[in-house]
């Protein structure tokens, strides 16, 4: 862990010498060059992520695909969404604003009395080995992802935005950073303060972001693999999570899905859909979807200005009552 941490600083700084910091100069902004080494950081985990994606997961796709290829658009968009997450500019966008204010905030309640969990100092030896360290602060965010997830779906007004996330019907590698950026903003907000009150060191935040966001893009690819019996119940594989975007699983209540709200809402390891009998291993070869985008026509949009708006309005008109139609849609039966 050692050795990939320094290889990593030495690379953040090589990177933040060569070309921020002349960047910055050049723009007037050296002023801002300790928030750009920042940045740095996350600009280079997502373009590892970026060049792990297309390298290992784009063949993997094309040579055992769940479905074929027929939207290229929509992934497209996909992209779009990937490109504005992974290479960081949602994360400075946050940095300055959402979570600086978050920073400032605790500071605030510490230097009044609020002390850090340190979780990692809870069994002796633990803060000596810092794999072990990282895999117990992966194990709480796993648990804190779960949670959230489920809440996605379960509290009908998070699910008006979610459901930018489940309108793609043209899953692959691309489709795990299409969110709207609202949910976005809450997820992430989420995250942030459950690090900073558990007192996780802001090197190894990115690590368990970085390692998460790369297997997730695993989990939406468009792969028809599942890790057999054992297995799928030890490391969420394409298959389970493909389920739970499958157009017949439900998303909201009044569907006829044996679980209405979804299912398999965990984001790296099944034992919390498990423990909480929200799984459902039968293999995930169906078209994705939201049910009221075939049946009611329902528009979530096609392209990213769109798909923002769109969930705006579903979340501002509440939408209890019959879905709306995109003009000229008509009801239709499911297709891929």
């Amino acid at each position: 862990m050692t050795t990939i941490t320094d290889a990593f600083a030495s690379a953040q700084q090589w990177v933040f010498e060569t070309l921020i910091v002349p960047f910055a100069f050049w723009a007037g902004s050296g002023n801002l060059l300790e928030d750009g080494f920042t940045a740095t950081g996350w600009l280079l985990v997502g373009v590892v992520q970026i060049v792990l994606m297309v390298l290992l997961i784009g063949p993997l796709q094309r040579l055992w695909p769940a479905e074929p290829v027929r939207d290229r658009h929509a992934i497209f968009i996909d992209v779009l969404y990937t490109l504005l997450h992974k290479l960081g500019l949602f994360k400075l966008m946050m940095f300055f604003s959402v979570e600086e204010w978050l920073t400032n905030g605790i500071g605030w309640l510490r230097a009044h009395g609020l002390h850090t969990l340190q979780i990692d100092q809870i069994w002796p030896g633990v803060t000596d080995n810092a794999w072990v360290s990282f895999a117990l602060y992966l194990v709480v965010f796993d648990f804190i992802g779960y949670l959230v997830h489920s809440a996605q779906h379960h509290w009908h007004w998070w699910w008006q935005l979610h459901a930018v996330h489940h309108s793609q019907r043209q899953m692959t590698m691309w489709s795990d950073n299409r969110n709207h950026l609202l949910d976005s903003v809450i997820t992430d907000t989420v995250f942030v303060v459950v690090a900073i009150l558990i007192g996780v060191a802001p090197a190894q935040f990115v690590a368990l972001v970085a390692v998460t966001q790369l297997l997730e893009s695993l989990q939406h690819a468009n792969l028809r693999w599942h890790w057999g019996r054992v297995g799928e119940r030890l490391l969420i594989s394409p298959s389970f999570h493909r389920r739970h975007h499958a157009l017949s699983l439900g998303h909201e209540p009044g569907t006829v899905a044996r679980l209405p709200y979804g299912g398999n809402f965990g984001v790296l390891f099944p034992w919390w859909d498990m423990l909480f009998r929200s799984a459902d291993w039968r293999p995930g070869t169906e078209p994705t979807g939201i049910e009221d985008q075939v049946l009611a026509g329902r528009d979530y949009g096609r392209g990213f200005w769109a798909q923002q708006w769109l969930g705006l309005k579903r979340l501002l008109r509440g939408h209890y009552g019959q879905p709306e139609r995109s003009a000229g849609a008509t009801p239709k039966t499911d297709t891929p």
